[in-house]
């Protein structure tokens, strides 16, 4: 895959500025509606990413959107049963685990949903589950 470089690059572009969008508390009007596009369009080189690695066979592709995916879904459950753990907890370290869950979840918590960041990872997971255990089987 040629541009798999630069569809990787955007990803991390997306990452980084979704993840700086995360850290804006209570967005209203206009700012929301960014916030949620943002967050759509941070799987769009991810998508591209799999897609075209699916086309061209490109295993190593595969999997790891596989492991992201899953790291990034085990990661955010993790940071969201510890942040209602921190029910009791003191301010800062309320604070302290929310930010964990801005980073490790970074659409999610930038898009404002719950469903949009996790449906987006999921969706990423399935595929590439589907298609590397494809590529298993073809040798």
């Amino acid at each position: 895959m040629k541009n798999a470089k630069s569809l990787y690059i955007a990803w991390a572009v997306m990452y980084i500025l979704c993840t700086a969008l995360g850290f804006i508390p209570n967005p209203e009007g206009v700012l929301y509606g960014v916030l949620v596009c943002a967050a759509v369009c941070f799987y769009l080189p991810a998508g591209v990413l799999l897609y075209e690695a699916i086309r061209a066979g490109s295993r190593r592709d595969i999997v790891r959107v596989r492991n992201l995916s899953l790291l990034s879904l085990g990661l955010t459950m993790a940071a969201i049963i510890a942040n209602f753990l921190s029910f009791y907890a003191s301010d800062a370290g309320g604070k302290l685990l929310y930010w964990l869950l801005i980073v490790v979840s970074t659409p999610m918590i930038c898009g404002q949903s719950w469903l949009l960041g996790m449906f987006g990872w999921a969706c990423l997971l399935m595929v590439s589950l589907k298609h590397s255990r494809k590529a298993k089987k073809r040798g």
